[in-house]
């Protein structure tokens, strides 16, 4: 580990917010409360958010398809005729699984990405099966931009970040860089990256950021603390589950304790212990973001990191252990010893509470 930041909601109010580590291998400038990650993934529950709120106003349906907003999608048959806003935010464009990011890694315009997805194969019927995307599902800023005449990054900040209090989230590169205090991208055992464009260019799909603090305001407007903003029948709407989310690829024992996947609008939905949970994951090179929570008991967890380690996803579940009352298990495996040599960073960290940043409400 480089450095993390991490946030506890509980009951409803921020109770915990904290800094580890530091924001760039080889100095003592600590990670603090307002230092500014990459939020990757996280970024598709914004966009889902933004768009039923648009829907709420009556601006657009969410069963529209998605053709009628001139959109540079392009799907197998011409399948944009048929799959709407609501399925686009749901994963369900029905074209394989992340198709094409290895072109929009490449530097390739993800505009001319979208409108080439229709040589793919149909992998599915438009809306019956959930094909994770990065670029296709980039559509929706396109829908929002459209909808509004205004730029996806300045609806997000005026109609979401700025009543939340969220003063240190932003959508694009220069948000980031321009922080006072930012953490700087690493591999896992303590090299430094380059910030790399590829997913900023996809602003709905990756182009968030923003501090552990300002990422603990969203989590309590995602549990209904801030109604004024994001009222409850909006959040029932974005955290339904619409469609099943069969795992693929390799899975830690932290993952498979999660079952009954399925995905909203953004956002994903799981049971753990019987109890259901609402959260997302995301991942660019050099940073890893997590949020998870109980709709329920209105708790949970939000983590930023600027590494690739897996390890702090265990601790999403060792919360849900103390909450529930379940016996502790290890598991983010600390007594486990790494595969190779480990880089030692000096832990610096900044406690904050609610009452002296003005955040818990």
């Amino acid at each position: 580990m480089v450095g993390v930041a991490i946030a506890i909601v509980e009951n409803g109010q921020i109770s915990f917010v904290k800094g580890y580590g530091v924001t760039q291998i080889g100095t003592a400038d600590p990670v603090t409360p307002t230092t500014v990650f990459r939020w990757a993934s996280l970024s598709k529950g914004v966009a889902g958010t933004l768009v039923a709120e648009l829907a709420r106003e009556g601006r657009l349906s969410l069963d529209t398809p998605v053709s009628q907003f001139q959109t540079t999608l392009r799907l197998p048959g011409g399948a944009e005729d048929r799959v709407t806003v609501r399925d686009l935010l749901s994963q369900r464009t029905g074209v394989v699984r992340n198709a094409y990011d290895e072109k929009l890694e490449e530097g390739q315009d993800p505009k001319l990405i979208r409108a080439s997805l229709a040589q793919l194969p149909a992998f599915c019927s438009p809306g019956q099966c959930y094909t994770y995307q990065n670029v296709a599902f980039d559509a929706a800023s396109e829908v929002v931009q459209r909808v509004t005449g205004r730029p996806y990054g300045d609806v997000v900040r005026d109609k979401l970040f700025l009543p939340l209090g969220m003063t240190n989230a932003s959508v694009g590169r220069a948000g980031l860089e321009s922080a006072p205090s930012w953490a700087r991208p690493h591999r896992s055992r303590g090299q430094m990256l380059q910030t790399k464009d590829a997913y900023y260019r996809v602003p709905a799909a990756g182009g968030v950021n923003s501090s552990i603090f300002d990422l603990a305001k969203w989590m309590r407007a995602q549990m209904g603390g801030a109604t004024a903003v994001l009222p409850s029948a909006l959040l029932d709407e974005v955290h339904a589950p619409l469609v099943a989310t069969p795992p693929h690829g390799p899975r830690g024992e932290a993952d498979r304790a999660l079952n009954a996947h399925a995905y909203g609008l953004g956002w994903r939905d799981f049971s753990y212990a019987g109890h259901r949970q609402v959260g997302h994951r995301g991942a660019v090179d050099g940073y890893r973001s997590l949020i998870l929570f109980d709709p329920v008991e209105r708790t949970g967890i939000a983590m930023l990191w600027n590494s690739h380690s897996s390890k702090p996803v265990g601790l999403q579940l060792e919360l849900l252990d103390m909450l529930y009352g379940l016996p502790r298990h290890d598991w983010m495996k600390l007594d486990e010893k790494p595969a190779g040599p480990a880089v030692t960073v000096a832990a610096a960290s900044v406690s904050t509470s609610p009452g002296r940043t003005g955040g818990g409400r």
